[in-house]
């Protein structure tokens, strides 16, 4: 005779679900990991992992279907590797932002507020209204945010596509660095590897690094990213740009017009 389980004992919805679709990932992710992306589901941020559209040196994008809290058809999933020792590095962005006034060395602790930061920089992005995907949810190493993509194909770098108005596309990128520092974040790693082009508009994306304008190496970094992508643009477009005007008119120095 068939053992009844009481509905106290039944495996949510949400928990059966995640669970086939993390059967093609057996052995990628860790315990741990499993645990938060299932909390996407829980709080129907997502509601089916579909697979993998990007792959760096210290995190994975994958693609999901999107749950009943998100508009739109998709969600971009950031998994942050926990085991990847190359995020040691990384606590320069962190030592001297008035937000890490104690910086551990554990990787669990640098790796979960790098997660963290790049959440809270995406927010800060949102609200001034720069092109960049809309972060919805995170939780230790995870990172679910606006998906930049035609169905479900992401959109390509910058570096990949041959722009028909280069112009107007650096314009439009330098006024949301301009943006962004007038509600006190510098990107911080700003090139044609960081910006998406979707629909004829340039994305930022990657924000862990990013870091506000009381960091002491702030106005280095903006400078760098200034630099960085009108050189870009100088190469490929040959569209010449002076980097010190740039930068003095984000930093509202300059009495040149707007960008």
């Amino acid at each position: 005779m068939a053992t009844r389980v009481g509905k106290k004992k039944r495996p949510s919805r949400e928990k059966h679900m995640l669970k086939e679709q993390l059967v093609i990932e057996e052995g990628v992710f860790d315990r741990r990991t499993i645990m938060r992306i299932e909390k996407l589901f829980t709080h129907k941020i997502v509601s089916r992992l579909l697979f993998i559209i990007a792959k760096g040196k210290e995190a994975d994008v994958y693609l999901a279907d999107a749950g009943e809290e998100v508009h739109g058809d998709h969600v971009a999933v950031k998994i942050f590797r926990i085991e990847t020792s190359s995020f040691y590095s990384r606590v320069d962005y962190m030592i001297g932002d008035p937000r890490f006034p104690k910086i551990k060395r554990s990787i669990f602790w640098i790796v979960n507020e790098w997660c963290k930061k790049e959440y809270g920089n995406l927010k800060i992005a949102s609200h001034a209204k720069v092109h960049a995907p809309e972060p919805y949810y995170f939780n230790g190493n995870v990172l679910a945010l606006e998906f930049i993509g035609n169905g479900e194909n992401v959109a390509p770098q910058l570096k990949n596509v041959v722009l028909e108005n280069p112009e107007k596309v650096l314009k439009v990128i330098l006024a949301d660095v301009k943006k962004l520092y007038q509600h006190q974040l510098v990107h911080a790693d700003l090139s044609e590897y960081n910006i998406l082009m979707h629909d004829g508009t340039p994305y930022m994306i990657d924000f862990g690094q990013a870091v506000i304008d009381k960091h002491p190496n702030a106005m280095m970094f903006l400078k760098r990213d200034i630099y960085n992508i009108t050189n870009y643009f100088r190469r490929k477009y040959q569209i010449k740009s002076d980097v010190e005007e740039i930068y003095q008119n984000v930093i509202g120095r300059s009495s040149t017009q707007s960008l």
